[in-house]
């Protein structure tokens, strides 16, 4: 078989497999390429000498079975698990995504174990499984964003073989399958391909240091390197679309911009394969020309997510107000309105948080509701909090359903954050494993000294490297059994049914959401199309005037009567209910 490899600024590459060496020659067609012909199988061991020193793992290399540091395997690609069709596409505004980590979804925190579940997505009504990073990362345990290999899988959680019997079991149970990539940094241990070529500059700096080289000398190839490992989890594994982090932090000063090749070539693979493959960015920009088309001079994103959203519902469940939640609790309420129906709530308003106006507004006759995701707890606002408690930490049961009704009858994409269906009582903290000790301790420290600002005692922080961290951060899957929690969960799997069968509640349309609220007397309704949708968040009983006779509940958290002749409807307190004609 062939293998090559690109290391532009070196004078002499050599290929070591199963022990074995060869010299490698230029490539005459191609600068800074270095190929050789060798005898392989799947499962041998390979890697390059660069100038004498080595070996070193494949940048494109599929498997490392002994970690970032040790040598790649060779991947049968074709050999990996059959991938039955893919599922009958939910195109974003029918989707309901499910976003879980691999290594606390089980136990055991591998596909394997993972795919053992999915019934219960099947029975709970999500479309697509949102996979976070599953990239290869130094130690065993993490949540995955310090990745070094953005082609390899992570191979505690099964490595290649594992992720493409995953996808092939959720495609056999009709659920598409999104993997969240990092393409703004990669992580500080076990990264080799600094040696290989310029894959970052010193152009620009962010908050994980040098930047990847995404406009500097050498960076077409970086880019090629990038997008070749987009397309191949697309192509290879049957992943049906990428949710890219932070793309805000991505340096980009050329006019063509990474995202938008990446876009084109996704868009392209597509075509070529008769699949719909989507791309999803998070971003903090509140900008809406990040998903505006190519054609209209954006970058072709198909989504992205809306952390506005999060934190006006946040601040109105929780009476929160610190750090960037400031803004919005001010007037919660009036904040949720807002961006359910102009997508942010800063779209050129003045940002405390940030010391400056912040945002760009959306124009709602040109940008569909499904551009944006809504969501109330994601890996993210849990996990960066001190203790990483989830809103089940300090809600009741009732206000975790209003929470629920909010995000799954709401206009975007709803997403959900594993466990929280059934109300989880186990946190989602942070945790590493990171084999330096400096590293280790580095992080350790940063941590507490972080929260320290805030208040925190240092004792109080999880250490994020003691194992005991992660394994608190586990589901338990004993607890959607048990009443309380079962209750909550039929609650979820009425409202994503009712989202299915109205149609009314996929309505892309933003200008036709109509909200009304009363932010002292803590409640919220909305109406899209012919569907009501009421939410008391105060624990008193309230009166609300829909203004409509003939309105009947389709469902309701706590029991109550239907609106009488006047259309006024009594709600019990935090609760909530979805009505129609």
């Amino acid at each position: 078989m062939q293998f090559e490899v690109w290391a532009p600024l070196k004078d002499h590459v050599a290929l070591r497999l199963d022990g074995a060496t060869y010299d490698m020659a230029r490539d005459p067609d191609r600068d800074g390429w270095w190929t050789a012909e060798a005898a392989a199988a799947d499962g041998s061991r390979y890697g390059f000498l660069l100038d004498g020193e080595g070996p070193r793992p494949d940048p494109r290399g599929r498997r490392l079975p002994d970690g970032p540091d040790g040598l790649s395997a060779v991947v049968d690609i074709e050999a990996l698990a059959p991938r039955p069709a893919a599922p009958p596409h939910t195109g974003l505004q029918d989707a309901v995504l499910y976003e879980l980590h691999i290594g606390t979804f089980t136990p055991e925190g591998t596909f394997d174990a993972a795919a053992a579940r999915l019934g219960h997505l099947t029975a709970l009504g999500v479309t697509h499984v949102e996979l976070m990073p599953v990239c290869s990362f130094a130690g065993r345990h993490g949540w995955g964003y310090d990745g070094v290999a953005p082609w390899a899988v992570h191979e505690p959680y099964g490595g290649p073989a594992g992720l493409a019997r995953f996808t092939a079991t959720a495609h056999g149970a009709g659920l598409g399958v999104v993997l969240d990539v990092v393409h703004n940094h990669l992580g500080p241990s076990g990264n080799h391909l600094p040696a290989f070529g310029p894959y970052f500059t010193d152009t620009h700096h962010t908050p994980w240091g040098t930047a990847v080289n995404l406009d500097a000398p050498g960076s077409d190839e970086v880019r090629g390197y990038l997008v070749g490992s987009a397309l191949a989890w697309l192509r290879d594994y049957g992943i049906d679309g990428l949710r890219l982090d932070a793309v805000h932090a991505l340096a980009d000063d050329r006019a063509l911009t990474f995202l938008e090749e990446l876009s084109a070539a996704v868009d392209e693979l597509a075509a070529d394969t008769g699949r719909p493959l989507f791309l999803i960015a998070e971003s903090d920009r509140c900008d809406p020309r990040t998903t505006t088309p190519r054609a209209g001079g954006g970058p072709g994103l198909h989504a992205q997510w809306n952390d506005d959203f999060h934190h006006a519902l946040h601040c109105a469940l929780t009476g929160e107000s610190q750090a960037y939640y400031a803004d919005f609790a001010a007037a919660p309420l009036s904040a949720l309105a807002k961006t359910m129906t102009r997508a942010f709530f800063h779209d050129g308003t003045w940002s405390s948080f940030r010391g400056r106006t912040h945002g760009r507004p959306v124009d709602r006759r040109r940008t569909p509701a499904h551009r944006f995701l809504g969501y109330s707890q994601t890996h993210d606002q849990i996990g960066n909090r001190a203790l990483g408690d989830r809103l089940s930490a300090s809600l009741s049961p009732g206000l975790l359903a209003c929470a629920a009704t909010v995000t799954l009858t709401g206009p975007f994409v709803p997403m959900l954050f594993m466990g929280e269906e059934w109300g989880a009582r186990t946190p989602w903290q942070y945790f590493t494993d990171h084999p330096d000790p400096e590293l280790a301790e580095a992080v350790r420290s940063g941590r507490r000294r972080e929260f320290a600002a805030h208040g925190w005692k240092a004792e109080e922080i999880p250490d994020p490297q003691d194992p005991a961290t992660r394994d608190r951060s586990r589901l338990d899957w004993t607890e959607p059994e048990q009443a309380v929690h079962a209750r909550l969960l039929d609650w979820y799997r009425t409202l994503i049914a009712l989202r299915r069968t109205h149609p009314d509640l996929r309505d892309p349309d933003l200008a036709a959401v109509r909200v009304a609220h009363d932010e002292e007397r803590r409640w919220i309704t909305f109406r899209r199309g012919d569907v009501r949708v009421v939410v008391n968040l105060s624990a008193d009983p309230v009166t609300i005037a829909l203004g409509r006779n003939g309105v009947r509940v389709l469902a309701a958290w706590e029991p109550l009567e239907h609106p009488g002749p006047d259309g006024r409807i009594h709600v019990p307190g935090e609760s909530a209910a979805v009505l129609a004609t």
